[in-house]
């Protein structure tokens, strides 16, 4: 088979007898060419277009001429024979074969086969006409074709009361209405025919009818062709007869006039009220005193208050629960649909879109009525689509369908709130309150009937599409076994004017929302407000006090009021970011791990307050960041050089022409190097916020923990991209953000102090044994009279030696052949906390006055010598007198050494006030760095926090949050930098070009 299948090939390859251009040959005849001149456009033609004598090829996409003898049918898709004409052969479509009918026998079967001759005229289409009330007859019983048809009388008497049918073939039996009425096949004066039925001018249904459609939201009414025919017959069927269908056919059409009536008027609502109060005798139907038998049920009554009792008295008999044995998260509703003539269509399951106008896949569409997920799905339709997809109304009689105890099946009526219903011209389910609800029960999704004026077959002038569906479920309060009250299902219809119907579109809604009473709620967080907020103000009472007690003024002025309202701040902003993520918490845990349902999400609505809180504790923690980088960047501070210098040299004497001894200078280069590293260290962290930022946003984005934060049950981090995404929770997105932003965050300063400062590098450790290497110490004052202090005298004597000499103390040292580092003989303390006396500060600041009169680094090149010496003698005149305070020289601006109490360590402030002494308080914390970022990483973290949470419930929209948030760290860490060199060197005399 090989071998056979391969022949050509391998003859052709052996090249035999065939050249290279008899094979180009044979392929450019055999294969199918495309020339380039060839086109693929081709004429538009529709149907209507087609003359008379043509057909629409629904192969070829145009018009065709038909056959002799024929001309087009009524679709326009093939032929028939002319009037006249009968057929002889009929393949289907446009084949056809038609031959002339003889003289004699003019006329044309109704099937089109067959020519006989008629007893009467002919009708335009060549077939036989008989009168009214007779019917045609074109052959016996057996079916054998007459020589000549005959027109046959229907007998009208008592016996038979037979009419001809519409098709005038047959003869059927008159409508009832007409032989109880009249004893005949006629509705003669003074009876009343109408809709096509026949009743007695005597009855007693009201005779000022209102065929009325009104249309409230463009308050225009006018006429209705459907209501004209058919309002009048339906109601005396209905009252008169007990006609189930018509009874249905006129709630119907109240319905369309969306249950709006007034009892001055008889519309469809208004005849629908008379007969409802004036059937009472017949009795109600399963108990329900809102519905009469043979009547639909359209209304709940009108007494004022009934809403409330109807939406929140009674639970219904079922539970519901997301987990477990008993797990129950289906809403089963079913629905009763009815055609607009009042006639019954089926039981529907609500699944499939059934009362959702947008498109969509089954699974989504069936989303809306899985329990706890909240649902949201609009769209915009073309007019052109609606009137083609819904040409007579459908209504809908919805029910929630639930199993008892015992596994007995039943149904709950689902109440409707039509925001379209006037009462008494008011449109009352518009109200805010609920005690002013009208409920009514039937609905429907499109009305393009209603609307037609003159002909039920024209467009119509208005349509009335509801565009606005959401079905509301409550939890009923304190429940644990997941019981809800009756949904509501609230619907909002637009009526829209069809001018352009190629032009104008809907766009329509349809949700899902669940609720529960968010009171008790509201009282536990306002309790914990009120509570933590009483306790910001005893704390920031506290830390105003130390802070009065630190800057040495026992005066309470419009600064004491200031500091007290931005300490009252950052500590209430504490307290809004405590309560805002344990009530996130809160919900997050407990919604989404409860098995049986015993709380429900707030809605968007129910989540303004919470929105609230976050708002004011991010824009109180922004006023304390800024008033900490504020207090940061105005620090007082100076590097103590202890280096004395080594011997005298030669040096000569600028004009005089000669030399003279003077002391070797001492190096200034320890003292930027210090003063550099000190620079260094002043945004150093103890997190890292790329990484705090990448991190989380990897979680968020990647691992899918935004997933948590979606309005439904499931507590999957990811979702399959068919199923439908639930929208978000606000207060969920933020608990979830916060809980990984803080749980990375206290991961990296775990890590940071348990490894990476044990292990790796400890900065501020290092900075302290860098000033004791380099022979500097830092006096800093945050305030007037506190501050901090480093000791960094060299326990060597001095620390600008050469590198032999260097490894030579630091050997001394490991060997403990030298003192210790520490302030006081013996011990290893170097960081201390100073309080120092009014006096001292004012000494301070008459030599700091002078250092820093002409002061920047910038003006160095320009300033005059003498400025430059002055400020160069000034800055020698506060190391030696700090040194020398250091050093207990001064007697009356002495200090003394005390370790903190413990209630002073707590409390942040001090009892012992300075008064003649200076006091240093021993601290073996380094809180020194308090005026560093590193000693405010809480402040940093939780303003961080609620920035990037801030952005989110704004935008939505982690990613962007993520970037805003890193993007403002770097610009307040620039800005921390600049103005913190800029005070460094201005400070401390420092050329500001050697601060990196």
């Amino acid at each position: 088979m090989a071998t056979g299948g391969r022949g050509p090939v391998v003859a052709m390859a052996a090249g035999s007898t065939l050249s290279a251009a008899s094979v180009t040959l044979f392929l450019l005849l055999v294969l199918p060419r495309v020339s380039q001149a060839q086109t693929f456009f081709l004429p538009f033609r529709q149907p209507e277009t087609c003359g008379h004598n043509q057909y629409f090829d629904i192969s070829a996409l145009s018009c065709v001429a038909c056959g002799a003898n024929q001309r087009q049918d009524a679709r326009g898709t093939s032929c028939v024979c002319l009037p006249g004409f009968q057929m002889i052969s009929n393949n289907g479509g446009p084949d056809i074969i038609c031959k002339k009918c003889p003289e004699h026998m003019k006329g044309v079967t109704e099937d089109g086969w067959n020519c006989i001759s008629c007893p009467g005229g002919l009708t335009a289409e060549g077939k036989c006409h008989c009168p009214t009330g007779h019917i045609l007859v074109e052959r016996n019983v057996n079916g054998t074709l007459l020589s000549q048809a005959t027109c046959e009388l229907c007998d009208k008497s008592e016996n038979s009361f037979m009419v001809a049918n519409a098709l005038g073939n047959r003869c059927v039996r008159c409508e009832p209405t007409f032989i109880n009425t009249s004893r005949s096949c006629a509705c003669s004066e003074p009876n009343i025919l109408t809709g096509g039925l026949c009743f007695s001018s005597t009855g007693n249904f009201p005779l000022r009818m209102i065929s009325t459609a009104r249309y409230g939201e463009l308050g225009v009414s006018f006429t209705s062709e459907w209501f004209a025919k058919y309002l009048q017959s339906s109601t005396t069927a209905c009252w008169v007869y007990g006609n189930l269908t018509s009874c249905q056919a006129l709630g119907n059409m109240c319905v369309m006039n969306m249950n709006s009536y007034d009892s001055s008027t008889f519309d469809a609502c208004g005849l629908f009220q008379v007969i409802f109060e004036n059937t009472a005798a017949l009795g109600t139907v399963h108990s329900v005193s809102f519905w009469r038998q043979n009547l639909p049920w359209l209304f709940y009554g009108d007494q004022l208050g009934l809403a409330p009792q109807i939406l929140s008295t009674t639970p219904l008999p079922t539970n519901f629960s997301f987990k477990g044995e008993n797990q129950n998260t289906k809403l089963k509703f079913v629905a009763a649909s009815y055609d607009v003539r009042g006639n019954f269509l089926k039981w529907q399951t609500l699944e499939g879109g059934v009362l959702q106008l947008c498109p969509d896949t089954e699974t989504r569409l069936n989303a809306a009525y899985s329990f706890g997920t909240t649902y949201q799905q609009s769209c915009e339709i073309p007019i052109p689509k609606i009137l083609t997809d819904f040409p007579n109304p459908t209504f809908y009689d919805v029910y929630l369908e639930y199993t008892d105890e015992n596994q007995h099946q039943y149904i709950w009526a689902v109440p409707v709130l039509n925001l379209n219903l006037q009462h008494k011209k008011v449109f009352v389910n518009q109200d805010s309150s609920s005690g002013k609800w009208l409920l009514t029960r039937r609905i429907f999704l499109v009305d393009a009937l209603s609307g037609r004026e003159n002909d039920l077959g024209s467009q119509p002038r208005l349509i009335r599409v509801a565009t606005q569906i959401s079905l509301s479920i409550h939890l009923v309060p304190n429940t644990k076994n997941g019981n809800i009250y009756p949904p509501l299902i609230t619907i909002a219809y637009s009526d829209i004017d069809v001018k352009d119907p190629n032009s104008q579109s809907a766009k329509v809604s349809f949700s899902v929302t669940y609720e529960m009473d968010q009171g008790e709620a509201h009282v536990q967080t306002d309790i914990a407000l009120g509570v933590l907020g009483g306790l910001a103000v005893l704390s920031s009472l506290l830390k105003t006090a130390g802070w009065k007690r630190r800057i040495g003024s026992p005066m309470i002025d419009l600064q004491t009021v200031t500091k007290f309202l931005v300490y009252y701040a950052g500590d209430l902003a504490n307290v809004f970011f405590i309560i805002t993520v344990g009530t996130g918490l809160y919900w997050l845990i407990f919604f989404k791990a409860q098995k049986s349902v015993s709380v429900l999400l707030p809605v968007p609505a129910q989540e303004e307050r919470f929105v609230t809180y976050v708002g004011c504790g991010f824009a109180l923690k922004a006023l304390q960041f800024l008033h900490k980088l504020i207090s940061q960047i105005t620090i007082d501070i100076f590097f103590i050089d202890w280096e004395r210098p080594k011997g005298k040299v030669l040096k000569a004497v600028e004009g005089e022409g000669g030399v003279r001894s003077a002391t070797v200078p001492v190096s200034i280069w320890r003292t930027y190097f210090v003063a550099n590293e000190w620079n260094e260290i002043q945004t150093v962290r103890k997190i890292n916020p790329l990484f705090q930022v990448l991190t989380v946003l990897f979680l968020l984005e990647v691992v899918g923990f935004k997933n948590l934060a979606l309005m439904d049950s499931s507590s999957s981090l990811s979702r399959s991209p068919p199923s439908y995404i639930a929208p978000y929770s606000r207060i969920l997105r933020y608990a979830v953000s916060s809980a990984l932003w803080l749980v990375i965050g206290i991961i990296q300063i775990v890590f940071f102090a348990v490894f990476y400062e044990r292990f790796i590098e400890d900065k501020i450790r290092q900075f302290v044994d860098l000033c004791c290497m380099s022979n500097i110490s830092v006096f800093l004052l945050s305030h007037r009279c506190f501050g901090y202090y480093i000791h960094g005298r060299s326990v060597h004597g001095h620390a600008d030696t050469n590198m032999e000499e260097m490894n030579i103390n630091l050997k001394r040292e490991a060997e403990n052949l030298c003192s210790q580092r520490g302030l006081v003989p013996n011990t290893d303390g170097q960081t201390f906390q100073i309080a120092i006396s009014s006096q001292m500060r004012q000494h301070y600041d008459r030599i700091h006055e002078t250092l820093t009169r002409k002061n920047g680094p910038a003006r160095l090149l320009s300033s005059s010598g003498s400025t430059f010496e002055q400020s160069v003698k000034a800055y020698h005149t506060m190391n030696k007198f700090l040194g020398s305070f250091i050093d207990h020289v001064h007697k009356e601006m002495d200090y003394f050494i005390k370790d903190k109490l413990l209630l002073e360590r707590i409390l942040g402030m001090e009892f012992m006030e300075p008064m003649e002494k200076s006091i240093f308080y021993n601290d073996e914390g380094y809180s020194f760095s308090s005026v560093l970022y590193y000693g405010n990483e809480a402040t940093l973290l939780i303003y961080d926090l609620m920035f990037f949470c801030v952005v989110d419930l704004a935008c939505q929209n982690f990613i962007l949050a993520a970037f805003l948030t890193y993007l403002q760290q770097e610009i307040f860490r620039f800005i921390r930098n600049t103005v913190g060199q800029k005070n460094l060197a201005s400070k401390t005399l420092v050329d500001q070009r050697f601060l990196i």
